[in-house]
């Protein structure tokens, strides 16, 4: 079982967390800035938390680079990952 997400992240913010939608995207705020990486890192783990699966679950597919992504999880049904990240699906 696999699905994929639409993701848009807001780095440099003060608490990291799942902030609800925007766009027909999963909004995410993030601690770290996008410099090497360190923002995706924090995007895994955050993604990987909320939704009780380890990191190596969680694939950035798109938008590596960018705010707008698609994360693809492994384990999880679309409808599952979203009632978990507390948001209807």
């Amino acid at each position: 079982m696999t699905c994929e997400l639409a993701v848009r992240v807001i780095p440099r913010a003060s608490k990291a967390g799942v902030a609800g939608t925007r766009d027909n995207a999963i909004l995410v705020r993030l601690g770290a800035a996008p410099v090497e990486g360190a923002a995706n890192a924090e995007l895994i783990d955050t993604l990987a938390r909320a939704l009780g699966v380890p990191r190596r679950a969680i694939t950035i597919t798109a938008g590596a680079s960018s705010r707008s992504k698609r994360v693809r999880v492994e384990g999880l049904s679309r409808d599952a990952a979203l009632q978990k990240l507390g948001l209807t699906p």
